[in-house]
């Protein structure tokens, strides 16, 4: 290595050139003109064309942290009523039973069911608003997943593997698909959990960081507080903020200039550039003051028990609006069991349904309303189910055997449901859709072949569902 002397000297333009750290941001074509800006990775950021004719543009992905039990919501087993406190053999899938059978009793649904809509769905009394949809929703009621406990079972939700790094669902779709508006990052998660995979549930991983999910405000923090702070800088005038931009830009373009190219800089430069672009659209994107009485209530913002979570999908529906390509609303919190996990005392189930069901039906009233629902893709679930059997008195436990979740917008079929579990709910008999099959069916929704979307790593491709997956034809409009 050569050091410089102590009788060497550089000049301050040559100081300044060679220890600019990166910060600040490189200007893409739309503002600086520059026709090589995509040699350092930012193209990636823009909008790009499907693989093929797309049926919706964006995903909004409501994730009810903990695993919501598909027979106590939306899958009606009238046996499972009738066998109530039967005993029957069950196959352990947990540690330590893991295909062990032994006497489990049944555990009827603590809440009534009846039909609703022309397709005469069953929905339980925990859901009455979204209800009221369910001729806009397609349900699957087969789903199975990998692992059995939340942290990797959420993982694998997230991400198509268990326990290793990979690129979220989110990262992939703006991997293959871009930006719709490049004031706004692509991927936003709200109030995500730091835990049962963190980070990694909203990582870009080895695909380029410019991919990584923004994380607006986390779990346990007031939906009122999850936004963007310090956008602004308020201490210096517009015209100040510009000249400290512009002459950032010359620092990074030296930069960039005189180096191989490094995927961690570029994306550190195109945070900035994007930081900036966000001072004239985000704090108006975040400040729902302006929405009408009426929609804040439709949303349930104002009353204690909805007010949370309908912050979160209202935003959602503006998110959406302005063009974000993949939306998550998070359900989740720090505490050791995640919301929906009652292993015991099973009656809290109606306490996280309380606090969803106004806000999930508002933003599906919302999005129609608005003809968005026509270009976005809506699913909700958790990250399996919960047993048939009853666990500690009144508790369940998880279930990736079996378990529903459901569909909305575009590109699934209305009013439909698909699949089956056994006559008790326990395990996923007709047409068994495994989480595989889901993120191929996502994403052929959005215009993409899941075994064409891929990325060279470590000397291999690799995509989101490993070798696995299969488009399930059969709910697609």
């Amino acid at each position: 290595m050569n050091y410089l002397s102590p009788m060497q000297s550089i000049s301050r333009r040559e100081m300044l050139k060679t220890t600019a750290c990166g910060f600040g941001s490189l200007a893409l074509a739309g503002l600086c003109g520059q026709s090589d800006a995509g040699s350092y990775g930012v193209a990636n950021l823009l909008s790009r064309r499907s693989m093929f004719a797309p049926r919706a543009k964006r995903v909004i992905f409501i994730f009810m942290a903990g695993g919501p039990s598909h027979v106590d919501t939306y899958d009606f087993k009238p046996e499972l009523i009738q066998n109530h406190e039967k005993e029957i053999d069950f196959t352990g899938v947990r540690f330590g039973t893991f295909g062990k059978k032994s006497k489990r009793k049944l555990m009827r649904p603590l809440w009534d069911f009846r039909q609703y809509g022309q397709c005469g769905q069953h929905v339980s009394e925990l859901f009455p608003h979204t209800a009221q949809f369910v001729d806009d929703l397609c349900f699957i009621k087969s789903m199975q997943t990998e692992g059995v406990a939340h942290g990797p079972s959420t993982l694998f939700m997230h991400t198509g593997a268990t326990n290793l790094v990979r690129p979220s669902m989110g990262s992939w779709v703006t991997y293959g698909l871009g930006t719709e508006n490049q004031n706004l990052p692509g991927f936003v998660t709200l109030q995500p959990s730091a835990s049962k995979g963190g980070p990694r549930n909203y990582s870009s991983a080895f695909l380029p960081a410019i991919h990584q999910g923004t994380a607006i405000g986390k779990a346990g923090q007031p939906a009122s507080e999850a936004t963007l702070r310090n956008v602004v800088n308020t201490s210096l005038s517009s015209v100040d903020r510009e000249r400290n931009f512009r002459f950032l830009q010359k620092l990074n373009r030296a930069q960039l200039a005189n180096r191989v190219r490094d995927d961690q800089l570029d994306a550190i430069v195109e945070s900035y550039e994007l930081a900036w672009r966000m001072q004239m659209n985000a704090p108006e994107l975040f400040d729902i003051s302006g929405e009408s009485e009426s929609v804040r209530e439709r949303y349930g913002i104002g009353s204690k028990v909805t007010d949370d979570f309908g912050r979160q999908c209202l935003m959602g529906r503006r998110l959406a609006e302005a063009g974000v390509r993949f939306i998550q609303l998070n359900y989740a919190d720090e505490s050791a069991n995640p919301r929906w996990d009652q292993h015991s005392n099973m009656p809290l189930h109606m306490n996280h349904a309380r606090a969803t069901d106004k806000p999930v039906a508002g933003l599906l009233a919302d999005l129609k309303e608005r003809g968005l629902l026509e270009e976005t893709l809506v699913w909700w679930g958790g990250e399996f189910g919960r047993t048939p059997f009853s666990q500690s008195g009144d508790g369940r436990d998880h279930n990736p055997r079996g378990f529903t979740t459901w569909l909305a917008g575009a590109g699934v079929k209305p009013g439909f449901s698909y699949g089956s579990t056994d006559e008790i709910g326990d395990t996923a008999l007709e047409n068994p859709v495994h989480m595989h099959d889901l993120h191929a069916t996502i994403l052929h929704i959005l215009g993409m072949d899941h075994e064409k979307l891929t990325h060279r790593h470590a000397g291999r491709d690799f995509r989101l569902t490993d070798v696995h997956g299969s488009i399930v034809h059969d709910i697609l409009s």
